[in-house]
């Protein structure tokens, strides 16, 4: 939806219920979680792991996760799309690499550089100077080279119930081969057979673990690649194309207008500030309340 920015930010009340959520539930986006108190556990996918704060989560788009009988549990949530990370494209590797790993524990000093930097992006999301949108970008990017840097979560055997199998795996290599340079223009069965797998397979195990299909995550890395180029260089759409794997640049026009509901040259109109986002792909911290 036009207007509406890919990001958020809050605490687990101003954000909404859905943030503290008792039942298994999965985004579409990422979720950044900053728990400064509170007692019970956070199930990731099948990883059931307890709360002992300060901890820092990072939850990708299809996880399936929520709170097991959480009590007195506050801190910060940090929502946004991949759109998001346009100015930072290399984030979107860091963020698979945080997502690999459990809950990350923060010593006192680690905690207080998190907390004042956590508290400048809600100021920057509140007031919305000018240029608030790359004061943002550049504060995730800094989030998230920090978060990579901290020791991974040890896991207490008694704390750890089912390990994801196969299935999680292949996923995972999945969603990391479509985001190599070129890997979107893979067709699916070209996907299967570099991971080894069959199609069907593939599709098992994608659909489970993300919600989607391989092939709507082909589209979507397709139009993420589209996206950057349109709002980073100076391309003509016939370039672009060429360079987002479309031989046909009317097949390729056609092809992000349905994705996104705005033709090439619209969203490089509206990229400038904040980047025009589809309705379905948007965060508007009231959708989390329903």
């Amino acid at each position: 939806m036009p207007g509406i920015l890919p990001f958020a930010i809050g605490s687990f009340d101003t954000i909404g219920p859905l943030s503290r959520a008792d039942f298994p539930h999965r985004h579409t986006f990422h979720e950044i979680v900053y728990v400064t108190g509170g007692t019970g556990h956070h199930v990731v996918d099948l990883t059931r792991l307890p709360l002992l704060p300060p901890q820092l989560c990072v939850i990708s788009p299809g996880q399936v996760h929520y709170w097991e009988r959480a009590s007195g549990l506050r801190g910060w949530v940090i929502l946004f799309t991949d759109d998001f990370l346009l100015a930072h494209p290399e984030d979107r590797q860091l963020l698979r690499r945080l997502g690999e790993r459990p809950w990350l524990r923060l010593d006192g000093a680690e905690a207080a550089r998190l907390r004042a930097l956590v508290r400048e992006m809600r100021d920057e999301f509140d007031q919305r100077d000018e240029g608030f949108i790359s004061v943002l970008q550049a504060h995730l990017h800094v989030l998230l080279t920090r978060a990579v840097r901290l020791p991974g979560g040890r896991r207490a055997a008694a704390e750890t119930e089912l390990e994801a199998g196969r299935a999680s795996v292949v996923a995972r290599e999945f969603a990391q081969l479509i985001a190599r340079p070129g890997g979107a223009e893979l067709s699916v069965s070209a996907c299967a057979g570099q991971l080894g797998v069959t199609v069907g397979y593939l599709a098992e195990a994608v659909k489970q673990s993300t919600g989607r299909t391989p092939g709507r995550l082909i589209r979507a890395a397709r139009t993420l690649e589209a996206k950057r180029l349109l709002a980073s260089t100076e391309l003509t759409v016939r370039q672009v194309a060429r360079h987002a794997g479309f031989a046909d640049p009317a097949y390729f026009c056609r092809f992000f207008r349905r994705e996104t509901g705005v033709s090439p040259g619209e969203f490089r109109r509206g990229s400038q500030g904040i980047h025009h986002v589809h309705r379905s792909e948007s965060i508007d911290p009231s959708d989390l309340s329903a």
